[in-house]
């Protein structure tokens, strides 16, 4: 069963057993917001990653979600990263005991049919700005600090950081903060392209919110697309690019939104898109996640 939050009436999803230091809500206005209940420092640990994991797939079986936010508790940081203590636990195991599941909860997070936002503040180091990487776009609060500091410990960023930074910032950007592990303001952020808006301070989450409701209320076909032709773009040819935005488009002229676009466009008013998210069958491999 579901519960509703006291103060802001939103339904939460069912808490797993234990601490909870992953939180789902689900807004009316179709936007979910992952929060990173961990504070001060929003860690994430292996109990995190997953809660993380969990809490994905139930963002990608709930059509109700049509956007997601994600952000951090308190005002201290987004995610300072890593728990490092846990190390020494894992050291010789490090791949199967922590990588793998951290690498396949960012791949869901940025697999997700849906726009995705991390609303950045305070501090955003390593596995939490790799976490950050994950989302379609980043708004970080002007106090924002991001850095993948992971090489003052003698590895690297093994969550996907030494690949997605490069697709954002470009090769030599991201090679001077990962060699140098040097920590970034939001202003600087923002001029390399890391982040895509900065905020007052203490802002990013509501500006993150209000970017979340004008997008939950597109066309969710037409989005979906979007973000999986950017994306894709990226590993394919031209040719083959051409060929999967030709199939995309036949997709969206024959789909659920465009009799109110165009009808929208010919009365001279803002559009209004009610056709629900389209849900696909869940991966064989990810069956008996709980």
């Amino acid at each position: 069963m579901r519960e509703r939050d006291g103060v802001t009436g939103r339904e939460r999803a069912p808490r797993t057993s234990g601490a909870t230091v992953i939180e789902l809500d689900v807004r009316d206005d179709g936007v979910g917001v992952l929060t990173l209940n961990g504070p001060p420092l929003n860690l994430i640990t292996r109990e995190a990653t997953r809660q993380l994991l969990e809490a994905t797939a139930r963002v990608a079986e709930d059509p109700r979600v049509r956007v997601l936010v994600i952000t951090g508790a308190g005002d201290r940081a987004f995610c300072a990263g890593a728990d490092v203590t846990e190390f020494a636990d894992v050291r010789a195991e490090v791949v199967e005991r922590k990588l793998r599941r951290e690498n396949e909860a960012m791949t869901a997070i940025e697999g997700l049919p849906i726009p995705t936002i991390a609303a950045i503040g305070g501090v955003c180091l390593g596995g939490g700005a790799e976490l950050a990487l994950a989302c379609d776009l980043r708004v970080a609060d002007a106090g924002a600090v991001i850095g993948f500091p992971e090489v003052g410990l003698g590895v690297f960023p093994g969550s996907g950081g030494v690949f997605r930074l490069p697709r954002v910032v470009g090769l030599g950007r991201a090679l001077d903060l990962l060699y140098s592990g040097r920590r970034i303001s939001a202003d600087e952020a923002l001029r390399i392209g890391l982040v895509t808006e900065v905020t007052a301070p203490g802002a990013a989450l509501q500006r993150a919110l209000e970017r979340g409701a004008a997008l939950a209320s597109g066309p969710a076909l037409a989005l979906r697309l979007i973000k999986s032709g950017a994306r894709d773009s990226l590993t394919q040819t031209t040719a083959q690019a051409v060929d999967a935005s030709l199939a995309d488009s036949a997709r969206v002229f024959t789909g659920p939104d465009i009799e109110e676009g165009l009808a929208a466009f010919a009365q001279k008013r803002p559009p209004r898109f009610t056709a629900p998210r389209e849900i696909e069958a869940r991966p064989a491999k990810e069956e008996g996640l709980s």
